[in-house]
């Protein structure tokens, strides 16, 4: 996103902090930063000096902060189908006694063709390519995989070079040596075991020919990231040289296959059942790439929840219901203090109020009525949990809606949206070079 204003720069950067930290809530964490540059303005015009106002944020955001872990609850269930590959998914690569989750062990990758419901998780790794040969076997089970970075080719000199061949005996000559190459590495590969070779490199049809032959499966033209996640999977080590092949190095994997996709000439390579079952990749299906693209990117948001979740097992309830009590609690609070800090406590706990406005706007709904009525409900009965009913159920209790969000997701969105708005306060002015 091209952005020249300094200020949005920062907007930007505030965003992508938020994504980087906690995958979700990147929307809500840039409207409570605007929400709070619109109040200090205001506070500015009141003679109010920037440093007090940024104190006084300082003190409402850790009001705040405490109020949430003072609603939130702690949780443990997931639903509908999306949501649960999400969940399995994060699970199974989940560090439990470390309660972190390395994400770059969830492979998600999509294919347009088929419905939104026939996404499945894979407990292992898909390869976009099909075997080298089509007569090569399509399922291999207890496949050791020789995971190779080294071509299926004859050495050339690294310096140009020219071969005169005069005689028919000079070419068979050539060519049976060329054909030993290719015997030597195909041997190599069936003397330590493999049932399946994994080349990062081509290989041209004679070599292809002869790995049919010697039935030994092989794919080519293989990423290397792609083999990089196989060798974790499989427990195997990527092999730069057909000489330090040896049994230790082959990676192990209880079925391999390769599956087409419709009428089309799709394929796609499924290994299954490694013997490092930390890796798994989500596949999604849908009827456009856009469609795909939207599921990536909601499924990287739960993925992301799933993993806070981990770490931290603390919800609050979601529909603005947080901001809202947090509000009030800040409101409430401003009161004890007796500087001019107290304008800007207050000034907070209205910038609270735009999440839930936001989504009430954005839901077709009357915001301030909406907002104020759901307000008066938190404090006449004293319960956190009600928030705007964007789904017109006809409830406005989060807690029965099944509409939550994680309390760091929350938390790390007030702390980050004050510290750039205190940042923002600070700055007197911006000289833009054109100026002069």
């Amino acid at each position: 996103m091209d952005v020249d204003n300094q200020i949005a720069k920062l907007m930007v950067e505030l965003s992508r902090s938020q994504d980087y930290e906690i995958g979700d809530g990147t929307t809500g964490v840039v409207v409570m930063a605007g929400a709070l540059l619109e109040q200090a303005e205001r506070l500015l015009e009141r003679g109010i000096h920037p440093i007090r106002i940024a104190e006084g944020y300082e003190m409402a955001s850790r009001i705040a902060v405490e109020h949430l872990e003072h609603i939130s609850q702690n949780v443990n269930r997931c639903k509908r189908h999306l949501a649960e590959i999400s969940v399995k998914a994060v699970l199974s690569v989940a560090d439990l006694e470390r309660k972190d989750v390395n994400l770059d062990m969830i492979k998600v990758e999509g294919k347009v063709g088929g419905k939104l419901e026939d996404t499945e998780l894979i407990y292992g790794i898909t390869v976009d390519k099909d075997m080298s040969h089509p007569q090569m076997p399509k399922q291999i089970e207890d496949a050791k995989i020789a995971i190779l970075t080294c071509p299926f080719e004859p050495p050339k000199p690294k310096t140009k070079h020219k071969v005169d061949i005069d005689t028919v005996e000079k070419f068979q000559t050539l060519r049976l040596q060329e054909q030993k190459y290719f015997d030597d590495m195909v041997q190599k590969c069936k003397d330590v075991g493999a049932t399946l070779v994994i080349c990062q490199w081509g290989f041209d049809d004679e070599a292809n020919h002869l790995l049919m032959h010697r039935n030994l499966p092989a794919v080519r033209w293989v990423g290397g990231v792609e083999l990089e996640l196989i060798a974790i999977a499989t427990g195997g080590r990527i092999v730069p040289r057909f000489q330090e092949l040896t049994p230790e190095k082959l990676g192990r994997a209880g079925l391999v296959r390769e599956k087409s996709f419709g009428t089309t000439k799709d394929k796609m390579l499924y290994i299954e059942h490694c013997a490092n079952s930390r890796a798994v990749t989500i596949f999604i299906r849908g009827g456009n790439k856009m469609m795909i693209e939207e599921t990536k990117r909601s499924i990287h948001d739960a993925l992301c929840v799933a993993r806070n979740l981990i770490r931290n097992n603390s919800i609050v309830y979601g529909g603005g219901s947080a901001e809202i009590s947090c509000s009030i609690a800040v409101e409430a609070a401003a009161d004890k203090y007796p500087g001019v800090e107290q304008y800007a406590i207050r000034a907070f706990a209205d910038a609270l109020d735009s999440v839930p406005m936001a989504l009430a706007e954005n839901s077709g709904l009357q915001p301030i009525e909406t907002l104020s009525a759901v307000k008066s409900q938190q404090i006449k009965d004293n319960n956190p949990h009600y928030g705007i009913d964007c789904n017109d159920v006809g409830t406005n209790d989060m807690r029965e809606q099944d509409v939550f969000e994680t309390l760091i997701g929350k938390q790390q969105q007030i702390l980050l949206a004050t510290q750039v708005v205190k940042m923002i306060l600070k700055i007197d002015d911006v000289i833009s070079p054109s100026d002069y």
